[in-house]
C-alpha cells in the first residue's frame, strides 16, 4: 500500500473525526476529553493553522492525520505545536513517521522555527520512540502530568526540535 499526505478537506470530517475521537477515547495521548461531532470536528480542523490527512493513494482510505498551530503567542509565537492520530487498524505501518515528517515541512513553510510538544505521555513508547529516530529532544519529565481515563496520573516528556 502507497500512502501520502494531504490537505484536510470539509468533506474528510466523517473520517478524521472516527479516528480522532478513537485516541480521545483511548485516554492515553490527548488531553481532550469531549468527543468531536460533525459541528465541533469542522470547527477545530479547519482553524489549525494546517491540518494533515494521511490516505492510501489507491482506496483514498484517510489512516491517519495531523494537526498543527502555534504553541504560544507574541515572542513565543514561532514555536508551534502538534497532535497525531492514526486509525487504529493502520497502526504498524510507520504512518506515524510520514506524519510527523509532513508536519515539520509544513511548519517550516509557516516560518514557525521550533516544533515542541508539551506532554507525550510517557507511556506512549511507540512516539517516544519515533521522536528520538526523527532528531527529537527531551525537555526532562512532569511527573503525573496527564491524566488518563482511568484515573491513573502518568509521567508526560515534552520535546522539542529546531526547524533549521
Amino acid at each position: 500500500m502507497n500512502y501520502e499526505v494531504r490537505k484536510f478537506e470539509n468533506n474528510d470530517i466523517n473520517e478524521v473525526n472516527q479516528i480522532w475521537n478513537e485516541v480521545v477515547e483511548d485516554g492515553m495521548a490527548f488531553p481532550q476529553i469531549e468527543l468531536l461531532n460533525t459541528k465541533t470536528g469542522l470547527q477545530f480542523f479547519n482553524e489549525q493553522t494546517y491540518t494533515g490527512v494521511c490516505i492510501e493513494k489507491e482506496t483514498e482510505e484517510i489512516a491517519g492525520l495531523y494537526i498543527l498551530h502555534p504553541n504560544n503567542i507574541g515572542r513565543c509565537g514561532h514555536i508551534c505545536n502538534a497532535s497525531y492520530a492514526v486509525k487504529k487498524s493502520m497502526r504498524g505501518k510507520h504512518l506515524g513517521e510520514l506524519l510527523v515528517k509532513d508536519c515539520i515541512q509544513k511548519a517550516k513553510e509557516f516560518n514557525f522555527r521550533i516544533l515542541q510538544f508539551n506532554a507525550v505521555v510517557a507511556a506512549n513508547i511507540s512516539a517516544l520512540k519515533l521522536y528520538k529516530k526523527l532528531g527529537f529532544a527531551q525537555l526532562g519529565k512532569i511527573p503525573k502530568g496527564f491524566l488518563t481515563k482511568d484515573g491513573i496520573y502518568e509521567d508526560i516528556i515534552p520535546h522539542y526540535i529546531e526547524l533549521n
